[in-house]
């Protein structure tokens, strides 16, 4: 046993689970050190086998839950153990609820230091179902063609026939396409010899239920594409368009930049509240819709508009947030560094018939500072940033044009807190937090911050 660590690796230890950990694993000591356990509650009491340990905590592998919590419940889907996509089935969905929001208060309270803040319980959506859109891996092992999620830590895929946080519309199209590969001799990418066709199936289904394919293939040709087609089509009642999709690179992203319609429709519709947008095979956009109603109306009712004031977006994406404030504001400008989704961004603008949005590509540390310059006074500034938050330059950038509110819609709790913290140096005070679980059975949380007044 190293000296000071109170655990060694190949030992099983009876431990308390005091938390949950960012991953939804278990948090316990052993003498004040941190141990690790996948798939064990807080309250409960396990045994526990260690796997490794390191200097500043240990992961083990849960053998024997001894005293359950009352909010230990029985996983409906049974690869649940196995597969890397869902984190906590075996937790109530109440239980989740006051999990993430304790999540967020968390990080406001030990990464922002921040006291006083207050954080509403979280609100829950339908958890089943609810996911619009499926990228799931294709291989196979022992010879038999593998469709569904990469499990936990590895890209070892865990055949699924039915994934219960899809829309059935998407497992209906993940089983055809398995028997597709089956009837037709389709190859499968290998991404260890970088050799094969098929990478990934790709579904997303629209407001109506009209559902898109997209077959993700590692060459330019695909063989008996007009027979695939044809096949999907008789097996997916809604199919409205499928795509090909051509990534010829050796690494981990999904989609290339090349895509081929092969039959139907070039885009599906899908809807958020009022507003209704074009979804295109690499479009961006919100795989929970009913939960992004949510959000996007939480962001609104925070940014307190009045239908004169001046709004900047930034990080915009595709422009959801951006028309959903234009609606209510006298101007909204939407800023982002990826071009190909500002054109989706005015595209959606023009379906919508607003015109008092205007979208801008570029950084938004270099955008904003030329808009106020130009004489943009901003009312109100909304962020919806990705995983590693704000950088110190975007945020000192907010403070410079000295809004009276900016509204940081969040999916990760630790850099919200951090950038809170930063924007509480700069003057501006976070007065309270609306966590929304736009992924129900997983540990993510979006949450949504009014930050308001300057200090002059």
């Amino acid at each position: 046993m190293t000296k000071g660590i109170p655990v060694r690796a190949g030992e099983t230890c009876e431990l308390l689970i005091e938390r949950l950990g960012s991953h939804a694993e278990g948090v316990a000591r052993a003498e004040g050190f941190t141990v690790f356990v996948p798939g064990a509650l807080p309250g409960e009491k396990v045994l526990a086998r260690i796997d490794t340990v390191k200097k500043n905590y240990a992961a083990a592998t849960l053998t024997e839950v001894r005293q359950a919590s009352p909010d230990r419940t029985e996983p409906i889907c049974p690869v649940y153990d196995v597969c890397g996509g869902c984190q906590l089935q075996h937790l109530s969905y109440e239980a989740q609820l006051r999990e993430k929001q304790r999540q967020v208060e968390d990080a406001v309270r030990h990464i922002g230091k921040l006291d006083g803040v207050k954080v509403f319980a979280a609100i829950g959506g339908e958890p089943w179902g609810y996911r619009n859109k499926m990228q799931f891996p294709v291989g196979r092992i022992k010879g038999t063609p593998v469709i569904g999620c990469f499990s936990q830590g590895s890209h070892s895929i865990v055949d699924t026939e039915k994934c219960y946080i899809q829309h059935q519309a998407n497992n209906d199209l993940m089983n055809a396409m398995r028997e597709a590969v089956r009837r037709f001799g389709v190859s499968v990418y290998d991404e260890d010899r970088h050799t094969g066709m098929l990478r990934h199936i790709v579904g997303r289904v629209g407001a109506n239920g009209d559902v898109m394919a997209v077959l993700v293939t590692a060459k330019k040709e695909l063989p008996q594409a007009k027979e695939i087609v044809k096949f999907l089509r008789s097996r997916v009642p809604k199919l409205v368009s499928v795509h090909q999709n051509i990534q010829t690179y050796r690494n981990n992203v999904i989609l290339g930049r090349e895509t081929k319609l092969l039959w139907g429709k070039s885009a599906i519709r899908d809807s958020i509240g009022p507003l209704s947008f074009q979804v295109s095979p690499r479009s961006f956009f919100q795989v929970n819709t009913a939960q992004a109603t949510v959000l996007y109306g939480k962001a609104l009712e925070y940014a307190g508009l009045g239908g004169g004031e001046t709004v900047i977006d930034a990080y915009c994406g595709t422009g959801t947030i951006t028309l959903f404030l234009a609606r209510k504001a006298r101007k909204a400008y939407g800023i982002e560094v990826v071009s190909p989704a500002v054109r989706d961004a005015k595209n959606n603008a023009r379906a919508n018939r607003i015109q008092n949005a205007e979208f801008i590509v570029g950084d938004a540390a270099e955008v904003m500072p030329r808009l106020y310059r130009n004489g943009v006074r901003p009312d109100v500034i909304v962020t919806d940033p990705p995983r590693a938050g704000c950088t110190p330059v975007v945020l000192e950038t907010f403070a410079r044009m000295q809004p009276k509110r900016i509204v940081y819609v969040s999916c990760n709790p630790a850099t919200l807190g951090r950038d809170l913290a930063i924007l509480d140096d700069l003057g501006y005070r976070t007065e309270k937090i609306q966590p929304v679980d736009m992924f129900p059975m997983t540990s993510h949380v979006e949450s949504v911050a009014l930050v308001t007044g300057k200090a002059v």
